[in-house]
């Protein structure tokens, strides 16, 4: 993990900035000027003021002091009443950031500033959601994650494979709901040339493309009854038969598997077989709805941001704006939150979101949307 230097000099709050990144499980520390030029050269990044950039002589100077031990990334800050704006030069290598105060939001775009990342959180309920994740990624055991659409299953996914011991290996996921009936199996199992009509040359399928690393089957209550039989014993006997082939091939694979179904509802209603339920459902993880974990809304957000705007051109979110999207019940989850994202950039000044760049969708005659617009009024009073 690459570290991060935080210089002490004039940084009042080294301490906050430190202690935040450390949360985030950064390598952070702080260190005098003195010492950080006897560092050997190492890919690592520089936090420090913009006083002190002064002080030493300007960027020129904070250049030299990165170069004498290969640091790759300098981030300055600089406190400034005129408010926030981000500025980056040399690729995004230096970037600036000016804020009137250290705030979360302030925080958390420091965080991304500093991450490849795709997404960060703060509510202890995906705390220990991932502390759970983290502990099953070190093992090879079956894990089926359920949720709602938009909760972040295949993120968790993606986390339990870079963490465990696959890592290094492919991670293939195929959403089961999006594969015609007739191209399913062919997809999964694969198959041989010539068998079946436009099967013109052989196909290996995803089951043995995903052979030493992790397959994520993605919605699996949508799979087809006539395919559930075969795949249990797939994963019983860790064999596959091509369609058309005469031998079974070993695999070695993890699978994780998803829904955002009721699957006790589904195995009594015999849309989905029992055997393969248990057999899938080893270490079950549950995704929750973003309106349960409202402290991860922000990160999330600044994350999102990210996403969708240039390198070192974060946008900030007032108060004002924070308060509406932390007061919305989110029935979309996190996919309706970058939708409403994005409009914010469309309409912001790519530099400050405020209130008025804030569109939800209130229209759909629901209780979650009863004390919306008293909410709404409350955050921007």
């Amino acid at each position: 993990m690459k570290e991060i230097f935080i210089i002490e000099e004039n940084f009042e709050e080294k301490n906050l900035v430190l202690n935040f990144l450390k949360k985030k499980n950064l390598n952070a520390q702080t260190i005098s000027l003195n010492e950080i030029k006897k560092i050997e050269k190492n890919k690592s990044t520089i936090i420090c003021t913009k006083n002190l950039q002064e002080k030493i002589g300007g960027k020129s100077e904070i250049l030299k002091v990165s170069r004498t031990f290969g640091s790759t990334n300098i981030l300055v800050l600089e406190k400034s009443e005129a408010g926030y704006e981000m500025q980056n030069d040399l690729g995004g290598a230096y970037v600036i950031i000016s804020l009137k105060d250290f705030n979360d939001v302030i925080l958390e775009i420091i965080f991304q500033s500093l991450t490849d990342d795709k997404y960060s959180f703060s509510d202890p309920k995906t705390y220990s959601l991932v502390k759970m994740a983290e502990k099953v990624a070190k093992t090879d055991v079956t894990v089926f994650i359920h949720g709602p659409t938009g909760t972040g299953k295949e993120v968790i996914s993606n986390y339990i494979h870079q963490n465990s011991v696959r890592s290094e290996k492919p991670f293939v996921a195929i959403n089961c709901a999006a594969i015609p009936e007739n191209m399913l199996e062919a997809m999964l199992f694969g198959h041989e040339k010539g068998a079946f009509t436009g099967a013109s040359s052989a196909n290996k399928g995803i089951f043995r493309a995903a052979d030493t690393g992790t397959l994520l089957l993605d919605e699996i209550s949508e799979m087809p009854l006539s395919l559930q039989a075969k795949l249990l014993r797939v994963l019983q006997e860790k064999k596959v038969t091509p369609i058309g082939g005469q031998r079974d091939i070993d695999v070695d694979v993890r699978v994780i598997a998803t829904t955002n179904r009721n699957m006790i509802d589904e195995v009594k209603e015999k849309k989905f077989r029992e055997d393969l339920y248990y057999r899938l459902n080893v270490f079950p993880i549950e995704t929750l709805h973003l309106s349960e974990r409202t402290d991860d809304i922000i990160p999330i957000s600044i994350a999102l941001l990210k996403r969708h705007t240039e390198i070192g051109k974060l946008p900030f979110i007032t108060d004002k704006a924070k308060k509406i999207l932390t007061s919305y019940n989110w029935p979309g989850n996190v996919r309706e939150l970058e939708n409403v994202l994005q409009r914010a950039i469309v309409l912001s000044d790519d530099k400050i979101i405020d209130e008025s760049h804030i569109m939800v969708d209130v229209s759909c005659n629901n209780n979650l949307y009863k004390n919306f617009d008293e909410k709404i009024s409350q955050a921007v009073l």
